[in-house]
């Protein structure tokens, strides 16, 4: 296993549709990964560091995990089925180590919160991800149009959301 970290969220602009990537700790290689809006807006509120009173879906899980005695050890993301990612999350809880079936993003959302490692494959890296140092092509591309699309510091990422109204958000109906 390979570890990763959040290096940026970008949003994709030919779907419109926000990317978390996911850099090698030491390499170059990344993992872009399409994930929701929810998920994208609990994972840049977090590396923004932005704390709100009640806790919100990622902080309640997280809660849940260390209130039950139990610590978030890593972040397992391990395949990609029909361009579906799959993660688990690896909870240990006294000599007791329990997988939990997760997506990716959430997976993600929780291990900053908790400060866990996360991981991948070598072979995700290869055939899903992009090389960054000497990229070419596609890959060069995709990294420099990140940041005309939504690729944010965590400065402008806390003043966008600081700017935000509810009327900014469209009305949900399920």
């Amino acid at each position: 296993m390979v570890e990763v970290r959040v290096q940026s969220l970008g949003l994709d602009r030919t779907s419109n549709t926000p990317v978390v990537i996911l850099q090698e700790k030491n390499g170059t290689r990344v993992l872009p990964i399409w994930i929701g809006p929810s998920e994208a807006s609990a994972i840049a509120m977090e590396l923004a560091g932005m704390k709100f009173s009640r806790p919100l879906t990622h902080d309640l899980f997280a809660s849940v995990i260390l209130g039950l005695g139990g610590s978030l050890k890593r972040v397992l993301i391990t395949k990609v089925v029909d361009n579906t990612y799959y993660a688990e999350l690896v909870i240990q809880r006294g000599a007791e180590l329990i997988s939990v079936d997760a997506r990716p993003s959430d997976s993600i959302a929780i291990a900053l919160r908790l400060d866990a490692a996360i991981y991948t494959n070598d072979e995700l890296l290869e055939n899903a991800g992009v090389e960054v140092a000497g990229a070419t092509g596609n890959a060069q591309d995709f990294l420099e149009g990140q940041k005309e699309f939504g690729g944010l510091r965590a400065e402008d990422l806390q003043e966008y959301l600081r700017r935000l109204r509810p009327e900014d958000f469209g009305r949900f109906t399920p």
